[in-house]
């Protein structure tokens, strides 16, 4: 097969001929995978193949190698180990070959290809000598082989774990790496690839960085970088100080007034680009100072962990400045609808995050700002003051702001509809939703809204929202903060005389020509149902009739026949926003009993709506829908069950979609609000759901964030119907206990792997008691007796592991007073011999958190009603 031709018909413009040409690669893939990577392999080291061939070979390369969905990943790396040793090699050999390629574009593929292949082999201890090979790869060779050795390095540390290189090749790499940022070294590109390098392998510089000497000579070359000539060095050497800033923390204190100087000369100086790592540098010392105040308390002696050295406070009166004149580099036509980031903005950003980290100190550095450019002719500066303003609301206390709030905020009201700038009104919207969001509702003694001025400021947004897209967007934000505010008031709010008015102005503005513009009609949704949410039994009457409303709106989008793909994304939106606000009304209305009996009547026209939606097969919408259902039939109870025969198929058609993961998710959720809903009413479902969720569990192609949710699912079922679960016991037990073996020992785990198994434990443990609880008092209940020991076994090593979060153990203390309260004496003397179940109790019993204590105290009583018997 002539691999190079097929691989520059695959780029052809002639759709026929590439269409053809992948087909083509796709069978040689599938017959001889072998045969074909080693073709791609050879084709990207040959330097007599054209570049796009080449580049291409390189592309597929890759792709074989890596996926992005964890289940895809993981069966590309099972494949490239069941390879055949020799082939393995012989691929190997033409990528390194690649790295002395002439051709710029070969070479870094191959670069990308080898971390790849890294990736899967070094943790499998196999390609040992490849870091030996690299590291002799850059002495007496030409500048483009060592770049490429660097480049190659720098992708293999961003692809494998610490743990995986020895420390002695990680000192050799770094060594080599530093060598080539030093201002000694003359081809740029060199410079630019180790400085890159050293961002990917600065995980790897613990020890180094432990060392006084390596790491003043690794932080003496990273600041020397920052000053070069080239521009992406400079760019390259400050993503560095960000990664040490993160990383290495502690270790910055000799460094730190040296840092202030470069960065403060880059932000006011160099390339923006250049400017805003610069600035980076700064949030990122934020938030290591935010994390250690928020875990510390502020609490520090001399043995703390992690000491927190107040940078940004010493920093304060140099830095406050410094971020101030970035607020006013704003572009002139900078797009706020399509977020893009520049200077004022990054400013801005860091600015937030310091008056996070410092709180009151700040307000006396920046007022005198905000109080001299407010008024001013050029809008730069009324924005840039106004901007400020609102990064100072989240971080100091009520009491030192609510003073200032009260002066500014009459001023703000006249600046949203009166300004000549659509940006200082944007910002101005901004603000007041920063305002209501931090400062409505906590100054008791002072009230930012008071009756006097309550309808000054609805007035005012609601006639911003008639504005332009981006302010009218930030306005809707605005009210939706300041009905927040009102949401713990009960039977009436101050809102209660406008509510009216502002539900048909947000209506409004769902139906503008330019609401697709600044997220403006999903704001005003959003709103919306905040304004509903928050609405008080005064206004049910009102809420009624807006069910009507959207129930026509809705009626609408089902109408429509022949759309474009574009028109038809849009319809699928606003499907999506409607069931949404459906769903809210439903939790409004449908549990209240002051307003349940009015809402019913409309029970069975939202259901055939929803119905239609489904028919509709978008996915998003999907979601809002069956959230939708989900309400529903926890408004109608019992009375759902009337639904389920037209229903039942697309509940069907949720559980089966592996790809809308998010569908799968949401759908099981909804099974189990049925089975709360509908009881034993579910029976007859049951065996396809069951075996539905089965299947789920034993498909390698399911999210992982399904399972659990699936095992927690489990349990509403049996919880609803009761020992008619016997004959799912076979097949759902096998599942909770293997999945509870893989979710006991977390030992190495990361904290996102951790937060996952928590979620698994949860899962698992909802599953038991809902199946303790659904047998008991049955004359089945002997059933269950050979599953305790292992329940058992698993509160046990969860206990052992000691990393389980308040959630969990309030489920499993449940739990074992379910396994108590069920089996009476086949479990007390179960719990006894237990190693831990004691230990287990008491520590619940003298839990801080009330609900922890709660849970324990019926445990309690319930294992020594099973002992005693």
């Amino acid at each position: 097969m002539e691999v190079t031709q097929v691989l520059l018909s695959a780029q052809s413009v002639d759709s026929t001929v590439r269409k053809h040409a992948e087909e083509t690669l796709k069978q040689f893939q599938e017959q001889n995978l072998p045969v074909f990577l080693l073709s791609l392999s050879a084709e990207l080291a040959s330097e007599e193949k054209p570049v796009d061939s080449r580049r291409l070979a390189g592309l597929i390369l890759k792709n074989a190698l890596d996926a992005k969905e964890q289940h895809r990943k993981y069966e590309l790396v099972q494949r490239w180990l069941s390879l055949d040793v020799a082939v393995k090699s012989q691929i190997r050999a033409y990528l390194l070959q690649t790295l002395s390629s002439t051709v710029s574009d070969a070479r870094s593929t191959a670069s990308q290809v080898i971390a790849k292949v890294a990736g899967i082999e070094l943790p499998q201890k196999q390609w040992p000598e490849l870091i030996g090979s690299l590291l002799s790869n850059v002495h007496q060779v030409p500048p483009h082989v060592k770049q490429a050795t660097l480049e190659t390095l720098g992708y293999i540390c961003e692809e494998v774990s610490p743990d995986v290189i020895e420390q002695d090749q990680v000192n050799k790499i770094l060594t080599l790496v530093v060598q080539g940022m030093n201002a000694n070294e003359a081809n740029i590109d060199v410079r630019l690839a180790a400085t890159r390098a050293l961002y990917n392998a600065l995980g790897f510089a613990q020890a180094n960085f432990s060392n006084d000497m390596e790491r003043d000579y690794i932080m003496r070359v990273v600041c020397e970088a920052t000053l070069s000539p080239e521009v992406k060095i400079r760019q390259a050497s400050y993503e560095c100080l960000v990664s040490i800033g993160s990383t290495y923390y502690e270790k910055l204190a000799p460094y730190i007034q040296d840092i202030f100087n470069i960065t403060s000369k880059a932000v006011r100086e160099d390339e923006e680009q250049v400017a805003l790592q610069a600035i980076e540098f700064w949030s990122s010392i934020c938030d290591e100072e935010i994390d250690i105040l928020e875990e510390y308390g502020g609490d520090f002696t001399a043995d703390s962990d992690v000491p927190c050295y107040y940078f940004i406070k010493q920093a304060l009166p140099a830095l406050v400045p410094l971020l101030l004149e970035t607020l006013l580099k704003q572009e002139e036509d900078q797009d706020q609808d399509e977020g893009a980031w520049n200077l004022a903005m990054a400013g801005g950003t860091c600015l937030g995050l310091v008056v996070r980290t410092v709180g009151d100190d700040i307000v006396p550095l920046v007022m005198p700002f905000i109080e001299e450019n407010l008024s001013k002719e050029d809008w730069r500066r009324r924005e840039a003051a106004t901007y400020a303003f609102g990064s100072i609301l989240e971080g100091p206390s009520p009491d030192k702001l609510t003073p200032i709030v009260n002066v500014a905020l009459n001023f703000m009201l006249t600046a949203l509809t009166k300004d000549p700038s659509s940006h200082v009104k944007d910002t101005t919207a901004w603000t007041l939703g920063r305002i209501f969001e931090f400062l409505h509702g906590s100054a008791v003694e002072n009230p930012i809204i008071t009756p006097s001025n309550c309808q000054q400021i609805v007035t005012v947004l609601l006639e911003s929202m008639k504005d332009a897209p981006n302010v009218a967007e930030k306005a809707c934000g605005a009210l939706y903060f300041l009905t927040q505010g009102y949401e713990d008031l009960g039977s009436t709010s101050p809102l209660t005389p406008y509510f009216q008015d502002i539900v048909q102005c947000l209506l409004n503005v769902t139906h503008r020509e330019d609401a697709a513009e600044s997220r403006l009609r999903s704001s005003a949704y959003e709103t919306l149902n905040e304004v509903v949410r928050c609405s008080t039994e005064e206004t049910a009457r009102l809420v009624l009739e807006l069910v009507q409303v959207i129930m026509q709106e809705l009626h609408k989008t089902l109408e429509a026949q022949k759309l474009s793909s574009d028109e038809r994304e849009k319809q699928n939106e606003l499907q999506g926003l409607l069931c949404g606000c459906l769903q809210v009304i439903i939790q409004k209305l449908g549990v209240s009993e002051a307003t349940k009996f009015a809402f019913m009547q409309y029970a069975d026209q939202i259901m055939s709506l929803l119905l239609g939606v489904f028919a509709c097969r978008s996915a998003t919408v999907h979601e809002e829908a069956m959230l939708s259902i989900g309400a529903l039939a926890y408004a109608t109870g019992p009375n759902f069950a009337k639904y389920m025969p037209d229903f039942y198929k697309y509940l069907e058609m949720g559980l089966q979609n592996f790809e809308e993961y998010q569908v799968c998710s949401v759908t099981v959720g909804i099974v189990g609000d049925i089975c709360r809903a509908l009881e034993d009413k579910i029976l007859p479902y049951c065996d396809g759901i069951m075996t539905q969720l089965l299947k789920d569990l034993s498909s390698n192609q399911l999210h992982r964030s399904v399972k659990p949710p699936i095992f927690s699912c489990f349990g509403d079922i049996a919880l609803a119907i009761g020992e008619n679960f016997e004959k799912y016991l076979m097949y759902a037990m096998p599942m909770l206990q293997s999945a509870a073996e893989l979710s006991a020992h977390t030992s190495g785990a990361d904290d996102e792997m951790i937060e996952y198994t928590n979620l698994l434990r949860n899962g698992i443990l909802e599953a038991y008691s809902g199946i303790f609880q659904g047998f008991k008092n049955s004359p089945k209940t002997q059933l269950l007796i050979p599953y305790a020991p292992h329940a058992l076994q698993f509160l046990d090593s969860i206990y052992m592991e000691k990393d389980m979060d308040d959630i969990v153990m309030k489920t499993a203390i449940e739990v074992l007073g379910d396994l108590a309260d069920t089996l009476g004496s086949n479990a007390g003397s179960l719990i006894q011999q237990s190693m831990s179940c004691k230990d287990f109790l008491n520590e619940c019993l003298s839990s801080e958190d009330h609900l922890i204590k709660e849970s324990a105290e019926w445990a309690r009583l319930a294992i020594s009603r099973a002992i005693s018997v």
